[in-house]
C-alpha cells in the first residue's frame, strides 16, 4: 500500500510572504523608549511635586506620540508584490508591474516604486540590505517589469541598489569568515 507524503511547511513556504527580520526589535525599542520615557517624566513630575491630573495624563500623551515617530513601517513581500504598512494605513505595489524606481537623496534616502495601477510605496533601502529575502521577491518582481517593458525608468537604481546590497552582503560574510 502506498503512502502519500504529509503536507509539509516546506511546500508551504512560496505561499507565506517574506517580512522584515528587523521589524519585531524596532517595535520592542520604540516601546521601551516610549515606556521609559512616559516613566522618567511622571517620575520627575512626581518628585518635583508638580504633578497635576493633566500633567498626568500629558505625558502619557506625549509618549504615545513618540511610539508612533518611532515605530519602523513594517515591509512585507510576496510573489509580485510588496507592501510597506506603517502606524496608520498600508501601501503595496505590484512588483511585477512597476512604471517607476527611484530613489530620493538626501540624509533618509527613500525608494519610491510606483506600479501601473498607480499606486505607490516609500521605504527605506537599508530594509532590503538587511533581509535578502525582500530583495529578492522585489528584484524578481522588477525584472518581470523590465521584460515586460512596464519599468521605464529606475532600473539603473536598482541595479546600483542590487550591487550595494551583494557588496554589503560581501563584506559581512568575509568580515564573520575572519578573512576582511
Amino acid at each position: 500500500m502506498a503512502r502519500t507524503a504529509p503536507l509539509t511547511t516546506f511546500r508551504l513556504r512560496p505561499l507565506l510572504p517574506d517580512g522584515d527580520r528587523r521589524w519585531h526589535a524596532g517595535v520592542r525599542y520604540a516601546v521601551g523608549c516610549a515606556l521609559v520615557m512616559c516613566g522618567l517624566s511622571l517620575l520627575l513630575d512626581w518628585g518635583a511635586g508638580t504633578l497635576t491630573p493633566a500633567r498626568a495624563l500629558l505625558w502619557p500623551a506625549l509618549s504615545a506620540v513618540l511610539l508612533l515617530a518611532l515605530l519602523p513601517q513594517r515591509v512585507t513581500a510576496g510573489r509580485g508584490w510588496l507592501a510597506v504598512r506603517g502606524p496608520v494605513r498600508g501601501h503595496l505595489v505590484r512588483t511585477d508591474a512597476l512604471t517607476d524606481v527611484r530613489q530620493c537623496p538626501g540624509v533618509s534616502a527613500r525608494l519610491v516604486l510606483r506600479d501601473a495601477f498607480g499606486h505607490r510605496v516609500e521605504l527605506d533601502p537599508r530594509v532590503l540590505a538587511a533581509n535578502p529575502l525582500l530583495w529578492h521577491d522585489l528584484d524578481t518582481g522588477a525584472r518581470r517589469s523590465l521584460e515586460r517593458g512596464t519599468l521605464r525608468e529606475g532600473a539603473e537604481v536598482l541595479a546600483r541598489l542590487g550591487r550595494e546590497i551583494d557588496d554589503e552582503t560581501a563584506r559581512a560574510v568575509l568580515g564573520r569568515s575572519g578573512i576582511l
